[in-house]
């Protein structure tokens, strides 16, 4: 009742200044004599908007962002910007490919010119709707063709069959275009006309639901007539360009015409004189340009002849262009010499120019101390006199100079063990070694027998037979990739080498997660070839706002230029003249230097062959494409991560190569080459980071029986197998499968039986286990040089009829 009957302040009780206590703004006035500091002014001074405001605000945004898509959407395909590059896919073997792209040629008041570049392109003038259109064909099954095309495309135009739509081989190439990265697309279907109108709805129905997986909202478009081609042409001048990262920050071309000129001193190595129009950002002359599928390069010259895709043939642009940027001669007489048509736009700073330099030279002296004072010559005699003695084991030799003398004598097994890591990941699993010997002497007297047998007529099942090694093979990895799964990281301790010997590069850590590790300690001597940043986000947080807001000099998109290509081997040409896309991409600044990459992937659901690591595998990396043998690791928020043998299929992981240097965003695709040259898509991701400082920590455990069981303590066996062995790993903390925890108090007898204290009782079936870990380097493995893939189309296609045969 009290409480309810207080008395409440009013609305005029007076409310006194709070006291302003440790500020002493009286003697801070005093000191400053009557000066009045200056104030910093705010560059953008915040003030709060009223809601009308706001609403203004957000409509303003919206207006400039819809302008900006309008622009880009007039820009593409118009007589300033580049013509609007389709690229036709085929997806299936029955669908009429040619039929279609006929219909699109044969269109009213448009002109159509064949492509110099590809077999089958065509470009399409329509003076009247002031667009341009190039349309190339990619070779069917050649999956790299369609890659590096769908790199550059505008638009793709899928070819489907009105039937089934697509076969297992255009399956396999929307799971790698998906990957990689999907620019704008249109579904075609040629053909069905021959079905009745009703039959005709339920095919286009089927289809329609049969395609909601890959495209859940896409339509499609029959081409069997001009208008419904033009209908077509409308959509892709029309619908919205959907961005990929990669390509956007950089000046990407696709050569339309190329010239070979060899070099004084051999023909197999000149200059590539490459033509083609401009896209993504504005080509610098001083930068490197990546040919994709044959490397780096450094350009020497930029000129602009005449475009060959006017809309109006009669205005020549390379006068326009010259007026915009100043005209490089050679010299007074430079000009005259050149033809009328043809203006050099840039000739290469070799002062400005990047270096095509993507590794570092090591030093072998560069670890080398000065000359050495005096008190480090006394220390190092006293060093050398004790050295001496400690042969010998004099009376009063400390443990650490015994410890010298081991390792002394054991500088064989340290060599043999450095020659086993550098064979295999599973080099630990020392009785898998011994069984696979075995194996491999039963396949030998196999083989022997089957000499003696008679052969059949049919060489059919001998062809088959070749095939069972492989078989025997992929078993074996199977079984391999099952037991890590029941046993991870469990090997079996070595009988004939001391384990203090085996494992002598390996520690014991209080904690996975919080123990410390040093990133530059024992680094290998790769790590002396490569680049590292000093802080790699920011530096590339600072070059694309440099890209953004800064106008770089060089040649701007849309223009028709010619690229001079320095010491290009022959083979980039005679790959043009079969048909092959010729793709350039300008590299960023760094992009040509060597490091370490971390990719984040994830395996593909339409593969589950078992993958190894340090397996050679093959990566296409945004616009590059290479192959090496990664490392595979967890991925996680820890400054250490675990080490996996195998590629899993149920987690993202992390792929560890020696790559060059890629600033994020960019794709990643995994395969994997068949003996057969067929390439399986293994897993898709993307680039994670570029840090050679990621510790990547292999794990090994070694496990042991309870043998006799206490209240708290148990004897253990089959983990070591001599006395000395039990005292090297006594420090390292044990664990049991059970949860439980302990340590090793003291060896019993001279055969590897410990007594152990634990946190508690053991039971009888649990298993005892110590963890020893190691970091571990990726391989020196890379190779910018890609063998060609089978296609998949011809080797699908052989598949039933060989089993028809067979039958």
């Amino acid at each position: 009742m009290a409480a309810a009957g207080a008395h409440r302040p009013g609305p005029l009780k007076q409310q006194n200044k709070a006291h302003k206590g440790g500020k002493h703004s009286g003697s801070s006035q005093r000191r400053a004599g009557g000066r009045v500091p200056v104030k910093a002014q705010p560059r953008r001074r915040l003030r709060d908007l009223n809601r009308v405001d706001r609403r203004h605000q957000a409509l303003q945004l919206r207006r400039q962002r819809k302008e900006a898509v309008l622009a880009e959407k007039r820009n593409l395909g118009s007589r300033d910007g580049p013509p609007h590059l389709v690229v036709a896919v085929v997806l299936h073997s029955r669908a009429a490919a040619r039929d279609a792209l006929r219909l699109l040629q044969s269109q009213d008041s448009a002109l159509v010119r064949a492509d110099e570049g590809r077999a089958g392109g065509f470009a399409l003038l329509c003076p009247r709707l002031k667009q341009r259109w190039r349309f190339v064909t990619a070779q069917a099954g050649d999956l790299h063709a369609v890659l590096d095309l769908a790199k550059v495309a505008d638009s793709l135009l899928f070819i489907l069959d009105p039937a089934d739509g697509w076969d297992s081989a255009g399956e396999h190439c929307l799971s790698c275009l998906f990957a990689q990265g999907l620019p704008s697309y249109a579904l075609a279907v040629p053909g069905g006309t021959d079905l009745p109108p009703k039959k005709r709805i339920d095919a286009r129905k089927k289809l329609s639901k049969s395609i909601e997986k890959r495209f859940p909202e896409a339509k499609l478009f029959p081409l069997n007539t001009e208008q419904e081609s033009s209908l077509l042409l409308r959509h892709l001048s029309s619908q919205k360009q959907r961005h990929l990262a990669f390509r956007d920050r950089r000046a990407h071309l696709l050569a339309h015409a190329a010239e070979f000129v060899p070099s004084q001193d051999s023909d197999l190595v000149g200059t590539l004189k490459v033509s083609g129009f401009v896209r993504g950002q504005t080509l610098n002359v001083n930068s490197l340009v990546h040919i994709v599928g044959h490397g780096d390069f450094q350009v020497s010259q930029v000129d602009a002849p005449p475009d060959p895709l006017s809309l109006n043939p009669r205005v020549v642009k390379g006068q326009k262009r010259s007026q915009d940027m100043e005209v490089q001669d050679d010299s007074g007489n430079g000009a005259d010499e050149m033809e009328e048509d043809v203006k050099v736009l840039m000739k290469a700073d070799p002062s400005r120019q990047e270096s095509l330099q993507s590794e570092v030279v090591p030093d072998p002296m560069e670890g080398e101390q000065t000359w050495p004072t005096e008190e480090e010559l006394q220390e190092a005699e006293d060093s050398l006199k004790a050295n001496r003695r400690v042969v010998k084991v004099p009376k009063g030799t400390s443990k650490y100079q015994a410890a010298w003398i081991v390792d002394d004598g054991e500088e064989g097994s340290e060599k043999d063990d450095d020659d086993d890591e550098d064979d295999d990941m599973d080099d630990d699993l020392m009785e898998e070694a011994v069984s696979q010997e075995g194996e491999s002497s039963e396949e030998e007297a196999g083989e022997e027998e089957s000499e003696t047998m008679t052969v059949s007529e049919c060489l059919r099942d001998d062809q088959y037979d070749e095939k069972m090694e492989e078989d025997e093979q992929m078993l074996e990895r199977y079984k391999q990739e099952r037991m890590d799964e029941m046993f991870p990281d469990e090997v079996d301790t070595p009988r004939d080498v001391p384990a203090r010997v085996r494992f002598q590069k390996y520690r014991g850590l209080k904690s996975f997660r919080t123990s410390p590790w040093d990133p530059k300690e024992n680094l290998p001597r790769d790590y002396a070839r490569i680049f590292q940043f000093q802080d790699f986000s920011r530096t590339r947080k600072n070059l694309f706002r440099q890209i953004e807001k800064e106008e770089t000099e060089g040649a701007s998109v849309g223009w028709y230029v010619t690229l001079h290509v320095c010491n290009v081997p022959v083979s980039v040409m005679e790959s043009f003249k079969e048909g092959k896309p010729l793709v350039l991409f300008s590299l960023l600044p760094h992009e040509q230097k060597m490091s370490v990459l971390n990719f984040l992937v994830r395996r593909h659901p339409g593969n589950s062959e078992p993958v190894r690591a340090k397996e050679e595998l093959i990566f296409h990396c945004g616009f590059r494409r290479f192959r090496a043998s990664p490392l595979f690791s967890q991925h996680t928020s820890a400054d250490k991560h675990k080490l996996e043998r195998f590629l899993r299929p149920d987690a993202a992981l992390v792929v560890t190569v020696y790559a060059p240097i890629t600033f994020p965003p960019a794709s990643v695709l995994l395969f994997k080459q068949r003996s057969n040259g067929m390439h399986d898509l293994i897993a898709t991701g993307s680039l994670l980071s570029v840090d050679p400082d990621r510790i990547v920590i292999k794990r090994l455990v070694l496990s042991g029986h309870p043998f006799k069981i206490f209240t708290k303590t148990a004897v253990v066996r089959y983990m070591f197998f001599n006395r000395e062995d039990v005292m090297w790993f006594k420090p390292v903390e044990l664990r049991t499968k059970w949860g439980r925890r302990g340590h090793i108090k003291e060896p019993l007898g001279t055969h590897g039986h410990m007594k152990c204290h634990f946190d508690g009782q053991l039971k009888s079936q649990d298993t005892v286990l110590l963890n020893l870990y190691k970091r571990v380097f990726p391989k020196w493995t890379y190779d910018p040089h890609v063998p060609e893939p089978v296609p998949w189309l011809r080797s699908e296609s052989a598949l039933p009829e060989r089993e028809v045969e067979m039958e």
